[in-house]
């Protein structure tokens, strides 16, 4: 079954979530190089969810204006 948009908007955001502390994990364990690559995926899933959030955001207005 295909996933709802909601669902990966949800999907992306717990991605970053995840993302977020294992970064921050692996900082207080002084692995710095491993922890901004970790920011950088948590980053990139961000930048996922918001773009599908206002892609959303565009569908739901135009459906309300029809």
């Amino acid at each position: 079954m295909p996933q709802s948009p909601h669902d990966r908007l949800a999907e992306l955001h717990n991605l970053a979530a995840h993302a977020h502390a294992a970064a921050a994990t692996a900082h207080g364990k002084g692995d710095h190089l491993t922890a901004h690559e970790i920011s950088k995926q948590a980053h990139e899933h961000s930048l996922n969810a918001h773009k599908l959030a206002e892609e959303l955001g565009k569908k739901l207005a135009k459906s309300s204006n029809a």
